[in-house]
């Protein structure tokens, strides 16, 4: 529907209200039309009007016209358009539209501003300047959620501005100069900026709500903050790095309402005399500071009190008795997760009526979970994880008809679940495990529609799996594991998969942690609630479970899918299941994790598992499966990990993607193919048998020199203890004489020892560089050839059969594209890998010039680079056998020889790591930041698909110059983001500068290559091409561009 032009020329209308009436189109062809005389207000926000802001100049006419609110919509800012906006109005607001770019603000008001009271811009993308020091009569100016990364701009004489929000940009620099006229301000939100120093004095009287979170304000509070309290109703001041105590000058906020001073580091104890005098307060936000001492029983004495959160502190002693003593008590949140908290939960907890949020996990508390909790007839979370609680989950709670998230942990609780929770119909989230519950579990939990997480591992429930749990409609997480459970697994569990709406999950904090897969610990991982928990204390948890943390990923849980969904993960490991594995479970398209192993299951594998098209973690190991792998599962493209072992499974293991796995995945059944020896071969064979240089220890004496490094290295280790117990050798002296098992003759002799002696034992002055997998060092050897050594990270003492078959398989690997490994070496806890030196270094530090080398990349050299690393990647997708996913590519993984040739690097490392289960970030594990394709953020899995994505990244790099992150350009964007914005506009002006300069006629080139990028970076995997299909536009390029002869491609550029 677009606007009728004919409304506005209604001789008597006034007001204009189209509010969220489905228009589209353009407003110049309203604006042609004749106004009325008397028309002062048009309102067009919520619809899905479009065109450059210039648009609204053709409303000129209009010589009444007072107020125009065009929020909502999707307006643009053309830069060129100098005339400037030809409106004389009061009201202007242009909030939630496209609209970016350089001054659009100055645009706005080069006509002058004297009328403009109302001007907001939020939610957009602006840049430049902010010229309002002569707007004399503006009372309300919103740009928050923008890009203005400017100094905090004059207002001069604002004697009118009453409501100022520039939240969610990059101010920075001095602010009390710039308000200091601001003398009716009532509202100042600065949150989410760059300021820095102390805290600003503002103009005092009038500020009721003050913002000043997310910054980096430090120091102690200045007097000048409660100067203001005369007039404060809110103020928050969390997320900086504030110190010291609450000023005792805060009791005379009589007025206040909300005081947020959380993730700052003030310390001491509560300032509980002035919070008492501050009797208006609802909420008191202290989370995430250094308190100490105790919870006061006066605090009870605050009846106005609705929030009182002081997570993650040092608080000790007990909770207060008399917390809501006060019948008159409005208490509704009740947060202290987090802290040093003993004792037993007072059964007067129940004397809290309007609670609704009780969090106390994280704390040292003991006894039992009252029985009286079952009278808080408004409670929504239930949530004491990690405490020393003992006894039975009280049947009281099954009269919480409201509640939502029942998350009990990590305790000792015994007894049974009761069954009367299926009573509390809005159940969201139960989370039982690591307690004692025995039992079975109750069948009328089937009722709970609104159950999307049930997490029970870890306890000692008996009896069948209750066929009823397929009736809970928003099932999505499923975690039954290390059980005493029996039966076989019911069909019906799975008979809503593919219906399944996007399930009711409330966008609480969430971590989940992904076991180690050591022999002690059992299962798949733990989901875990973590809201106001402290990252750095996360190893609490060891002290109550056996895993090692090798990978957390963290975040809301947030399923793809609409009305079509499954369940994402399902664990029933560790249980004494038997039966067939239900052809059914190959119905749940969205699962990602699945664990049956250890169990008693028999049968083959059904075929219909070849329908998990979305599994990346698939464990049927340990239990009596038989016959062959059923070719469907080659479709199981998303596949990182599998876990066969152990089984009755026999024939051949049909090829990719289980090729590209590793071997221990298939071990102790009767299998053979890749990953293992080929089918005939000899058991002792291996195919690549004459690349080995065994690992041996040598007898004969080492040079003093080389004992000196060892000792020098092993000094500087002392810190992590790894020459105490990590080497596990008879003698340190033994490591010396470890043969590096080498791809490359010349270097068959090289011991630990050359290496130590070549680096200086591994000395800073050798490190050319760092990632996540550890440092590389430049090391010359005795023969005058120079390598590098990459030191891996340190890891456990397990993963050394898949390390070294990872290495057996990444050295036969050569290409011209490829950086080639020439050896490895294994001492106690290190891994070294040695691999040809590149001169260069880095695309990432040439490009930037990171190391000041001075290099500049003309376009030729940035299309060989291009085209070199397509073809290494290429290589490594269709060539291999096995195929191989880089997982991590990036310009810092494409390293230049001595000719500026491309040559990938680091193939291999990150499923060594997943393999190997090291201390990484899962940032490491998925990808880089800003190389991350969109799917990574939804699963664990790993594609070629997505080192299409990180590539397109990388040639983004090439033809804008810029990082993929971090730029003052991007806002809150990155680059993908940046480039896919501007491709809606003018798409040359993303093209870098310098090559442009070089020469102007290449933008027609530099525009076929940016459409190869663009389609390496469609959200879409599957509509991504392969890389095989990249070399082939690019061939194709160059076939029609009519190159001359010295910059053409020789032809065999474009073989593999």
């Amino acid at each position: 529907m677009s606007v009728s032009s004919s409304l506005i020329t209604l001789s008597n209308l006034e007001t204009l209200s189209l509010r969220n009436t489905n228009l589209t189109g353009s407003v110049t062809s309203v604006a042609k039309s004749q106004c009325s005389s008397v028309l002062r207000s048009i309102d067009l926000a919520e619809n899905g009007l479009s065109g450059p802001i210039s648009d609204l100049s053709s409303f000129a006419g209009c010589s009444n016209l007072n107020s125009f609110n065009l929020s909502n919509n999707s307006f643009h800012f053309t830069a060129g358009d100098s005339a400037g906006l030809r409106l004389n109005i009061q009201v202007l607001d242009l909030s939630c539209n496209h609209i970016s770019g350089q001054n659009v603000v100055p645009w706005l008001l080069s006509s002058g501003c004297d009328n403009l009271q109302y001007l907001s811009l939020k939610g957009n993308k602006v840049e430049g300047a902010v010229p309002v020091s002569d707007c004399k009569n503006l009372r309300h100016l919103d740009l928050s959620g923008n890009n203005l990364t400017t100094v905090f701009p004059s207002f001069g004489d604002c004697s009118s501005l009453q409501h100022l929000d520039l939240s969610s940009n990059k101010f920075s620099g001095d602010i009390t100069t710039g308000i200091s006229s601001c003398k009716s301000l009532n509202f100042l939100n600065l949150t989410g900026n760059e300021f820095t120093g102390a805290m600003p004095a503002l103009p005092v009287g009038n500020i009721q709500y003050l913002y000043l979170s997310g910054n980096h304000f430090h120091g102690e509070t200045p007097t000048h903050l409660t100067d203001l309290c005369s007039s404060l109703i809110e103020l928050d001041i969390s997320s900086n790095n504030m110190s010291g105590t609450v000023p005792e000058s805060f009791d005379t906020c009589s007025d206040l309402k909300s005081l947020n001073i959380s993730h700052n580091l003030f310390s001491g104890q509560l300032p509980i005399d002035t919070l008492l005098k501050l009797t208006n307060l609802k909420t008191i936000a202290f989370s995430f500071n250094n308190f100490n001492g105790v919870l006061p029983d006066s605090l009870s004495k605050l009846t106005s009190l609705e929030t009182l959160d002081v997570s993650s502190n040092n608080l000790s002693g007990p909770i207060p008795l008399e917390l809501c003593r006060d019948p008159r008590s409005s208490l509704k949140v009740l947060y202290l997760q987090n802290n040093m908290l003993t004792g037993s939960i007072p059964e007067s907890l129940s004397n809290c009526s309007q609670l609704v949020s009780l969090d106390l996990s994280f704390n040292y508390l003991t006894g039992t979970v009252p029985s009286s909790l079952g009278s808080l007839l408004k409670l929504r979370d239930l949530i004491i994880w990690l405490n020393q609680l003992h006894g039975e989950i009280p049947q009281e709670l099954m009269y919480i008809q409201t509640l939502e998230n029942l998350i009990l942990d990590f305790n000792e609780l015994t007894g049974t679940i009761p069954a009367g929770l299926s009573n509390c119909t809005h159940l969201n989230w139960i989370s039982l495990s690591n307690n004692r519950l025995s039992g079975e579990i109750p069948a009328s939990f089937g009722k709970l529609a609104n159950l999307a997480i049930l997490n029970l591992g870890n306890n000692s429930i008996s009896g069948s799996i209750p066929a009823e749990l397929g009736d809970c409609r928003s099932l999505i997480w499923l975690d039954l594991s290390t059980n005493l459970l029996n039966g076989t697994i019911p069909p019906a569990l799975f008979k809503q998969s593919g219906s399944i709406a996007v399930a009711m999950l409330t966008g609480k904090s969430y971590r989940y942690i992904k076991n180690d897969g050591s022999e002690q610990c059992h299962g798949a991982g733990n989901l875990l609630e973590f809201g106001g928990i402290r990252e750095e204390q996360f190893t609490r948890i060891l002290t109550r479970q056996p895993c090692n943390f090798t990978r957390v990923y963290g975040g809301p849980v947030k399923p793809t899918f609409n009305q079509n969904g499954s369940m994402i993960f399902l664990d029933l490991s560790y249980n004494m299941l038997g039966g067939s594995i239900p052809k059914e479970l190959g119905s749940m398209y969205y699962l990602y994790i699945l664990n049956l192993g250890h169990n008693d299951l028999s049968g083959p594998i059904p075929g219909e598992l070849g329908g998990l098209k979305s599994v990346d973690i698939l464990d049927l190991s340990h239990n009596r499966l038989n016959g062959s792998i059923p070719p469907s599962l080659k479709g199981l493209s998303f596949l990182g990990e599998i876990n066969l072992s152990n089984n009755n499974l026999s024939g051949v293991i049909p090829g990719p993607p289980f090729d590209t796995l590793p071997p221990s995945g298939f071990l102790n059944n009767s299998l053979c193919g890749l990953p293992l020896p080929e089918c005939g071969a000899g058991s002792g064979s291996s195919s690549n048998s004459q690349h080995k240089s065994h690992i041996a220890i040598e007898t004969k004496k080492r040079r003093k020199k080389k004992d000196a490094a060892l000792d020098t290295y092993m000094d500087g280790h002392s810190y992590s203890g790894t020459a105490n117990t990590g080497w596990k050798l008879t003698s340190v002296r033994e490591a010396l004489s470890i043969n590096l098992a080498t791809f490359e003759k010349p270097l068959r002799k090289l011991t630990f020892a050359d290496l130590l002696e070549a680096t200086n034992g591994f000395h800073d002055d050798s490190l050319v560089g760092s990632g996540g997998f550890g440092d590389v060092y430049k090391a010359q050897l005795k023969d005058g050839s120079v390598v590098a050594i990459k030191k891996l990270i340190h890891i456990s003492g397990q993963g050394d059969r898949e390390f070294t078959a990872e290495m057996e398989t990444i050295g036969k690997i050569k290409h011209r594209n490829l950086v080639p490994l020439l050896g490895y070496c294994k001492v106690g806890e290190e891994r070294l890998l040695v691999y040809e030196y590149m001169k260069y270094g880095s695309l990432e530090d040439v490009l930037h010039d990171r190391k000041k080398i001075g290099i500049k990349l003309n376009w030729a050299a940035r299309r060989k680079i291009a085209i070199g690393s397509a073809r290494g990647l290429a290589f490594l997708h269709h060539n291999c056998i096995p195929h191989i996913i880089h997982r991590d590519m990036k310009s810092s993984n494409v390293l230049l020889d001595e000719k500026l040739e491309a040559r990938v690097s680091d193939f291999g490392m990150a499923r060594l790591m997943s393999a190997m289960d090291t201390h990484l970030s899962v940032s490491t594990l998925a990808g880089t930041p800003g190389y991350v394709p969109p799917e990574y953020y939804q699963s664990f899995r790993c594609s070629t698909k997505g080192d299409v994505y990180s590539y397109g990244v990388v040639l983004l790099e090439l033809l804008t110059g810029k990082q993929p992150t971090h730029s003052a350009d991007f806002g809150d964007n990155n680059l993908v983001g940046w480039v896919k914005q501007h491709a809606k506009m003018r798409v040359s002006d993303v093209f870098d500068p310098e090559l442009l300069k070089e020469d102007p006629n290449l933008e027609i080139e530099l525009l076929q290559h940016l459409k190869v990028a663009c389609a390496c970076l469609d959200d879409r995997p599957w509509r991504r091409p392969t890389m095989i299909q990249v070399m082939a536009m690019f061939k194709e390029i160059q076939a029609g561009s009519g190159f001359d002869s010295t910059s053409t491609i020789a032809a065999d550029e474009w073989k593999l």
